[in-house]
């Protein structure tokens, strides 16, 4: 974690509504003189704080909301796998130091619920209006605040669900009890307060569905095995053997939280957690080509030493990041037949915690030690006129941003952050303009007017996937700026933390960056209006270039608007490609041969097809087609044995009754999903529905 990821953060809450304010470093005292009274959603105030305070935690006030915090991982409440399952479709979940979680809901106006420790349950607090809450990447001395996969706070305050029925019954009970209550402990022998007895024939079902919530919200074997062995003692008739609760714990634990499956309601477990298969739609190409990661030169070097020093290992990533240093250092300087220049725009794509910020300090120290630190560029942008005056002073230059999602999304809704807007748009005017001339807008004051020849911006910008894939529509699809970058996606799943080993940047690396930064084949007398040494490609590779050129405007023809667009570029960035494997292999004799073309064709083609399955899967033409792609989503993702209707209940609890039954009638209509009905299991109750999706069981009833 660095300071600038806890402003970063904080910023990220406030846009979204959520009042914040600093709390001392390692602590969740308040800074501020009236604690959370103070706290805010001004950016300039937050900024503030942080500024005098970089590494303060993050404190959130609870007003609006209704948070449920459950202390230690072995707290057996709410007892009811059914009740655990409401609570893991909350709005957000967030999992604390000392192993317990915060669920996030929205307080209902006409409730009189107040903040309580202890009250709800033992070790069950409550926090709601007068209160607060500590919230992720903040640290204390136990450790970090994390979101759990998936769950992140990404929604508004008012998009958050509401608290299921059974906890509004239990805060209302609450609320006029003087004193509240608190539940005994339960002991062997002795029940837990409001749950169920488990009878034989039931247990290994219920035990691995408790288990599964307990994954998917980050627990691991030993916490889980903790809970279902308390859960065994008080609640199965009779309890099951421990080895089999370990069993069943090491088995669910096994897999990451986003793979367990809802089919664990059937009593599936030991098969049930399958990879999902996606929906309908483009193709998934499947993960990054292993083969297209190794690039001989320059590029591979930065690469590999990225590795080796990073605390988790992501080659994807660590590539991207060496592309768009490369494409700085060779700004202005080279280009090819056709004028293509080496400015990249990349995007990676990495959960938070996963080493998305390695790669972005070792291009920041490779420029520095080849003397060229004048091509780093501010590492945020506030305004377009920023963006602009920054690259007229250095017209080759690198931005590195991370969350750069917020960019991509305010394009779907310019109102929200309109200076953001600017920025994406002057981005790609920039991208465009890379071999002539860039015009900015008009002033009264002609002195205000830009005017840059052969702009060189790079892009090297990481983002959380959620923060990208929402902002994916229909007009940033057709518009241009998608089909202008490079998406690049670590691997699921996330390498183990491991010691970074201590090594100074090789030599090598060193004078390749000095060398290009100091090569000038226009001369010192043509700065403003450089001459770039041009690159030849054999006819071999202008034969591959051709083929894929073709191949692209079949692709654009077959699947139309809007996502045929994004093939528009796909030969393009392709070429810019080629140029950097040349420039990496061989920085004094550069050739674009077959080689340096067949991994740029590769390269280009595989992240055209990927980002064409992305955008099919997030692109939303209005907001009832955003919502009804999300419900495929979340049936899709659970896999062959479907999405039980009280799973996809709770995880739609944004949506009224009567949207959420309008988006399973046209998806069932439409033959996007089937319903399927079963029998209880239980002696007169009432049967069961689930939904599969038709492309996941191949359309069989």
């Amino acid at each position: 974690m660095t300071p600038g990821e806890l402003l970063t953060a904080a910023l990220r809450y406030a846009e979204l509504g959520y009042r914040v304010f600093p709390c001392w470093p390692g602590s969740k005292k308040p800074v501020t003189e009236h604690g959370f009274h103070d706290a805010s959603t001004d950016a300039a105030q937050i900024e503030k704080w942080w500024s005098g305070h970089p590494t303060a935690n993050i404190g959130i006030a609870a007003e609006g909301m209704l948070v449920v915090d459950i202390d230690g991982a072995d707290n057996p409440w709410p007892g009811d796998p059914e009740r655990a399952a409401d609570l893991a479709g909350a709005g957000a979940v967030a999992q604390t130091p000392r192993g317990g979680r915060h669920y996030l809901f929205r307080r209902l106006a006409d409730k009189n619920w107040k903040c309580s420790t202890g009250q709800l349950a033992r070790g069950v607090d409550v926090r709601t209006d007068g209160g607060y809450i500590v919230a992720a990447p903040s640290e204390i001395k136990e450790g970090p605040y994390r979101w759990a996969d998936t769950l992140e706070l990404d929604d508004r305050l008012e998009q958050l669900p509401e608290p299921p029925p059974w906890l509004v019954a239990q805060l209302d009970r609450l609320a006029t009890q003087t004193p509240p209550l608190a539940p005994r402990s339960p002991t062997a022998g002795q029940g837990v307060p409001d749950a169920n007895p488990i009878p034989s024939g039931q247990r290994n079902a219920t035990l691995a569905k408790l288990a599964g919530t307990m994954r998917r919200v980050g627990m691991g074997r030993v916490e889980i095995a903790a809970a279902l062995h308390q859960t065994n003692r008080v609640r199965c008739i009779p309890p099951l053997a421990e080895r089999e609760v370990d069993r069943i714990a090491e088995s669910v634990a096994r897999y990451r939280p986003d793979e367990v499956s809802v089919a664990l309601v059937e009593n599936h477990y030991a098969q049930a957690f399958q990879r999902p298969t996606a929906a309908a739609g483009p193709p998934d190409p499947g993960p990054f080509p292993g083969a297209l990661l190794a690039v001989p030169g320059f590029i591979g070097e930065v690469t590999d030493y990225t590795l080796a020093t990073a605390f988790r290992r992501q080659p994807v990533l660590a590539l991207a990041g060496a592309l768009a240093l490369l494409g700085t250092l060779t700004g202005r300087k080279v280009r090819d037949e056709v004028d293509t220049r080496t400015n990249v725009y990349c995007l990676g794509v990495c959960p938070t915690g996963g080493g998305k910020e390695r790669a972005r300090l070792v291009n920041k120290e490779i420029l520095f030690l080849a003397g060229a630190a004048r091509l780093a560029g501010p590492e945020g942008l506030a305004s377009h006129a920023g963006l602009i005056t920054a690259v007229e002073q250095q017209p080759a230059i690198l931005f590195q941003l991370d969350e750069v999602g917020r960019l991509l999304r305010t394009l779907a809704d310019p109102g929200r952050s309109p200076h953001l807007y600017h920025i994406a748009t002057n981005l790609m005017k920039l991208f465009t303009s890379s071999a002539s001339v860039y015009l900015g807008d008009a002033y009264a004051d002609a002195k205000r007017n830009k005017v840059i020849h052969q702009p060189h911006a790079c892009l090297w910008g990481t983002t959380v996937p959620q923060s990208l894939y929402e902002g994916f529509t229909a007009e940033n699809v057709t518009d241009g700026f998608l089909s202008r970058v490079m998406i690049f996606e670590c691997a699921e799943e996330l390498p183990p933390k491991r010691k970074p080993a201590r090594l100074p940047v090789p030599q090598g690396v060193i004078d390749a960056a000095k060398y290009w930064a100091e090569f000038d084949p226009s001369g010192n007398l043509n700065q403003e209006h450089p001459e770039p040494v041009v690159i030849a490609a054999t006819p071999a590779a202008e034969g591959l270039f051709d083929a894929l050129d073709a191949e692209a405007d079949a692709a654009q023809r077959d699947l139309g608007e809007p996502l045929g667009s994004l093939w528009t570029r796909a030969t393009e960035k392709a070429r810019k490609l080629a140029l950097l494997y040349a420039c990496s292999r061989d920085a004094r004799n550069p050739a674009i041969d077959e080689p340096a073309a067949t991994w740029a064709c590769d390269l280009s083609r595989y992240l055209t097809r990927r980002l064409i399955f992305l955008a099919g899967r997030w692109v939303a033409e209005n907001p009832f087609d955003a919502r009804r792609k999300r419900v495929l989503r979340l049936v899709a993702d659970a896999g062959e044995h479907g999405i039980t209707r009280s799973d996809l209940y709770g995880k739609t609890r944004a949506f009224t009754n009567r949207e959420r039954a309008e988006i399973l009638e046209a998806l069932i209509v439409c033959g996007d999903i089937r319903e399927v009905t079963q029998p209880s299991g239980r002696q007169g109750g009432a049967p069961g529905v689930r939904y599969v999706a038709t492309a996941v069981a191949g359309g069989s009833s």
